[in-house]
């Protein structure tokens, strides 16, 4: 039995990795180009854009093999993100770690791998471009140069993503200034046009044409900035979410889409409800895919066969307090110890197996933890040895 590698790094790199804010499903077109161009150059019928997180490896794009994701733990990859050179197996089937896994025994029926760990410039592999076939091959050295350019674009186009999500966050800002410009000149506005109206009145009294033209045109202008400031107010009011905006429905859509197919590989029912009174209200998509994901994963993996995995988000908007984003992810699994728990709450990574022998790796609770603090929201696990956990979140949201 081989126990799956951990890199000494480990936090530090799931952290990396978070930080890039992804949405696993929707990366396919941004390195389509670049998983084609690496078959090619490597004379393999398949390769795959990999990045890994705590539980999971995410194909984000793939050419000649349709996969989304693997368990960790079943990956070629996870080796490949142990060091800083290519991982090269040239039989899979003969090989002791790999040569009873579905994709050796079963269809495609894998022979070839070569990878290359995808680094970040802080020096964390986050994933690998691997290349694979079903013949046995070998890659020469020049070739072997040509996918570490590849391999650097990868890493290049994240970071530049990042950059692009980091702007619309500042653009989401600058609408949100506009917005509070709008209702603070609605006021100011209101009480020019009265003291307008004032002053015509007094005007048509002393019959001053000049000074009563002059004040009409002030009333002209004055209401007209005045409908301009509303008409900012409802745009603003009914605008739809933006790229860095989820709201209920989205959430429990991508929750679903991403999460569903490891609920059925391991025959768990696997459900997310919404409150609807609040479930079309735009709010910040920040880091929540990582958060809840990683909940999600670690609730599976301690969840036996059969058992339940429940998500249920609700968006508090109540008036005169802050809107709260509240995540609860509840599961009828194996349970955690109270000194478990003090050791999660407190960012302490312990490493455990889940029900069904999987390794665990340790981080993920940890991971969440960290993001949730660093989101100034609040992290609370209700839970005894067998009998399930539930995970709570409240996190402060900025609504406009």
């Amino acid at each position: 039995m081989f126990h799956p590698p951990v890199p000494k790094n480990e936090f530090e790199r799931v952290l990396d990795l978070s930080e890039f804010d992804l949405d696993y499903s929707s990366l396919e077109d941004n390195f389509k180009d670049l998983a084609r161009l690496a078959a090619n150059v490597a004379g393999t019928k398949i390769s795959l854009v990999n990045l890994i997180d705590s539980f999971t490896q995410w194909s984000v794009s793939n050419h000649g093999l349709e996969i989304d994701q693997m368990p960790r733990e079943d990956s070629v990859c996870q080796y490949t993100i142990m060091g800083d050179t290519p991982f090269e197996v040239a039989d899979l089937a003969v090989d002791e770690r790999f040569k009873d896994k579905f994709y050796v025994t079963d269809d495609p029926n894998l022979r070839y791998y070569y990878g290359l760990p995808l680094t970040t410039p802080e020096g964390n592999n986050i994933g690998a471009l691997c290349m694979l076939d079903k013949e046995l091959k070998t890659i020469s050295p020049e070739k072997t140069e040509l996918l570490k350019i590849i391999a650097n674009e990868i890493v290049n186009r994240l970071r530049a993503l990042k950059v692009i999500n980091d702007l619309k966050g500042k653009l989401k800002q600058a609408d949100e200034t506009k917005k509070k410009v709008a209702h603070d000149i609605r006021g100011p506005l209101g009480g020019i046009i009265g003291l307008a109206q004032i002053i015509s009145e007094q005007g048509k009294t002393n019959q001053i044409d000049e000074v009563l033209e002059f004040i009409n045109l002030i009333q002209k202008s004055g209401k007209s900035l005045l409908e301009l400031a509303d008409e900012i107010l409802t745009a603003e009011e009914t605008k739809a979410p933006g790229a860095d905006e989820f709201n209920l429905i989205l959430l429990k859509d991508k929750l679903e889409k991403l999460y569903s197919p490891q609920a059925r590989n391991k025959n768990i029912n696997f459900g997310v409800h919404l409150s609807p009174d609040t479930a079309t209200v735009p709010f910040s998509k920040n880091k929540l895919l990582q958060i809840i994901g990683n909940l999600i994963s670690n609730a599976m993996k301690f969840t036996p066969e059969g058992g339940q995995v429940r998500v249920s988000l609700t968006l508090q908007t109540e008036k005169d307090t802050p809107t709260m984003l509240q995540i609860i992810v509840s599961d009828s699994g194996v349970g955690l110890s109270a000194e478990a728990i003090d050791q999660i709450l407190g960012g302490i990574s312990a490493t455990t197996k889940g029900t069904e022998g999987e390794k665990g790796y340790g981080f993920g609770l940890a991971l969440v933890t960290h993001l949730v603090h660093g989101l100034n929201g609040t992290f609370h696990i209700k839970s005894k040895p067998g009998e399930g956990a539930t995970f709570e979140i409240q996190l402060p949201q900025l609504v406009v």
